[in-house]
């Protein structure tokens, strides 16, 4: 039975620190239907750490590869959902797996008793319905502060009626629960134990009514962005911030005065995680469970489009949203997809680097989608170019090209004047952006980490909307953007690296730079290109550029000055918690980075020009202030005329201190 459990229990044994111990391999495989043995090879391997080639089609490669990494281990692999009762699809992964030693275990969690004989099971256990008083516990957990009801004795009469409506299932428990949580009022709780939803047959929808009823008394907000999650297949996991981009594209994100949109998307995805509609998979990614997947995919019905398990389905003219698995869309009938005139989003799923339906897509299919919101192209490296009917797509909000092979973007782009997201993430064949890219009026984020961009277009500081901008490259003068494009761009957030500051060569250029202003961002590296000779204007363009005291990690790379100015090290910079100082070569003394509270990671690499460390390191010398209270990590590496360190309290230096590395590297 679907919710009662099965996969919280293998979680319960498979994360237990004693079942870690035990094996030397782990790994855990969403199988669902169908029963893929490449996908479950595939996934195994990667899990338990050899990546495998993503071009790969041989089954018999993997297996290989699987046996080599099994052998003389004992491992653990957990077969999550599982619903195929071929033999011989299981022999296959059976004969990979016994070179394993002996005490190796696989755990299959399945809702059908005849898979327990097909994978001749040595041990099957049955899970039940919860009994009613722990029934009554979880539901109390979920829908009470601080999970004692004692204090609503009115409450708890309704509310032991309604679990008694669950039928003992703990997903439905924690619907319902998380559903009433925070509501006191007594006529609340009352609609919700007579909704009629509770008298509909779960055989004909395969919906259970607690999730019915949960999605019933979202907003109407919150019923849309849920709604737009059945374009997932079963057990896809998702990260937050992606998920939310998506919405905000797709226009599913309101405007408030006092938040972003990616906040109020933020908020959003957290209410659906309370609800228990989304659940936690891994440390930064989300799953639906397969009944909560249902659900959406029954509230979307003919709107959405997964091209998973059912090949029947092809792409209607009501469809708004289509996702693929990659190996799997030759199944689909491609004369079908030009009905789709109104379609709002093409998604891919996986990362198989399969061209055929980007190349027909990108050439024939796209100057049709004139709706299209939502683009996403990425891992194909044989997409060298874009069409310039690419600028007719003027809703476009959504284009990932990341990871892929394109050598440049036509001027046609710039049109785009509704584009949100730009992703040119390590496109390492992309050598410029567009010279126009300043008329993307609307551009969020914009990343090209990774790329062979070496100059930035003129007047992007126009790009007021800007949250993430990956990189900033100073151009030399009347050659690119001079430093002051960043001095309208304060709603940069997150990471930001900026190189070429050798070619800020005036102290006006410099102050033009009002990094102070940029509070949301939260990791800052800075980057010159070092000449042959200590440079006295490097430390007023360095003294400039300084960010505010929210940053988290400060990185200066190849910085030409003999010292540091004051605010490196500054105990107002209260939050940093990595510095790196890298390449330095020409400074003489390091800054007082004992007066960083926060500091726990700190990098000293290349300071060719340090002989002493000193008291000055370790900040005021205040007897009531101790220096370095965090650190956790210190590494110095190629200080090649490092004589002396001088200690400022040995008593109560390092006491958090975990890792000490320290490379000398001799003179060639």
């Amino acid at each position: 039975m679907g919710g009662i459990g099965k996969t919280t229990l293998a979680q319960l044994v498979y994360n237990d620190n004693r079942v870690k111990e035990h094996f030397d391999l782990k790994a855990w495989v969403c199988v669902s239907d169908p029963f893929d043995v490449f996908m479950v090879m595939k996934t195994i391997i990667e899990e338990i750490g050899l990546s495998t080639n993503a071009d790969s089609t041989n089954l018999n490669h993997l297996q290989i590869n699987l046996k080599k990494m099994l052998t003389g281990k004992r491992f653990l692999f957990v077969l999550d959902d599982v619903w195929d009762k071929n033999n011989a699809k299981w022999e296959v992964l059976s004969n990979a797996l016994k070179s394993g030693i002996q005490g190796s275990r696989v755990i299959v969690t399945t809702r059908d008793q005849d898979v327990a004989r097909v994978v001749h099971a040595s041990a099957t256990h049955h899970i039940i319905e919860l009994p009613k008083e722990d029934c009554w516990s979880l539901f109390a957990k979920f829908a009470f502060h601080d999970g004692h009801p004692d204090a609503y004795p009115k409450l708890e009469a309704i509310g032991r009626q309604i679990v008694e409506k669950c039928k003992g299932l703990p997903l439905a428990i924690k619907a319902i629960g998380s559903l009433l949580w925070s509501k006191l009022d007594v006529d609340e709780w009352d609609n919700v134990f007579r909704s009629e939803l509770w008298d509909l047959s779960v055989e004909e929808t395969s919906i259970l009514p607690a999730l019915k009823l949960s999605y019933k008394y979202l907003s109407s907000l919150l019923k849309r962005c849920f709604a737009y999650c059945s374009i997932f297949p079963k057990d896809y996991t998702f990260k937050k911030d992606k998920l939310v981009l998506l919405w905000m594209a797709e226009g599913l994100l309101p405007q408030p005065k006092n938040k972003t949109m990616e906040e109020v998307g933020d908020d959003y995805f957290l209410a659906l995680v309370s609800r228990s509609l989304f659940q936690r998979s891994s440390r930064n990614k989300y799953i639906m469970h397969d009944l909560v997947s249902d659900l959406a995919k029954f509230i979307s019905k003919q709107f959405a489009l997964s091209l998973e398990d059912d090949y029947s389905h092809d792409v209607r003219s009501r469809t708004r949203h289509f996702s693929y698995y990659c190996e799997k869309v030759h199944l689909m009938n491609f004369k079908t997809f030009h009905e789709a005139k109104r379609l709002r989003t093409i998604l891919e799923l996986n990362f198989f680097r399969n061209g055929l339906f980007i190349r027909r897509g990108v050439q024939f299919l796209l100057p049709m989608r004139r709706c299209l919101r939502v683009l996403i192209l990425c891992y194909h490296a044989d997409i060298a170019k874009l069409p310039d009917s690419i600028g007719k797509l003027i809703h476009l909000r959504y284009l990932d090209l990341s990871y892929t092979g394109i050598e440049r973007l036509p001027d046609s782009l710039c049109k785009l004047c509704n584009l949100q997201i730009l992703n040119l993430s390590h496109c390492r064949f992309l050598a410029a952006l567009p010279r126009d890219t300043h008329k993307l009026i609307n551009l969020r984020h914009l990343n090209f980490a990774e790329t062979c961009i070496k100059e930035m277009p003129t007047n992007l500081g126009k790009l007021k909307c800007l949250q993430t901008l990956t990189k900033f490259i100073v151009g030399k003068i009347d050659s690119g953007s001079s430093i002051g494009e960043l001095q309208t761009l304060t709603n940069l957030r997150g990471s930001l690296s900026i190189f070429g500051l050798q070619n800020v060569e005036c102290s006006a250029d410099a102050k033009d730079k009002n990094m102070r202003d940029m509070k949301y961002l939260v990791e800052l590296v800075l980057e010159w290109k070092l000449g042959t000779n200590a440079s006295e204007s490097h430390i007023i363009v360095l003294d400039s550029l300084q960010p505010h005291s929210n940053l988290k990690s400060l990185t200066i790379n190849q910085y030409g000055g003999k010292s540091f100015p004051n605010w490196v090290g500054h105990a107002s910079f209260s939050n940093i918690a990595s510095l790196r100082l890298e390449y330095c070569k020409f400074c003489c003394s390091l800054p007082p980075l004992g007066q960083l509270p926060s500091l726990q990671d700190l990098s000293i690499v290349g300071l060719d020009g340090v002989v002493t460390i000193g008291r000055e390191f370790y900040g005021s010398g205040s007897s009531s202030i101790k220096p370095f209270v965090a650190l956790k990590f210190v590494r110095f590496e190629k200080m090649l005329k490092w004589e002396e360190w001088f200690s400022f309290d040995a008593e109560n230096e390092g006491a958090k201190l975990e890792k000490l590395e320290i490379y000398i590297n001799a003179l060639s």
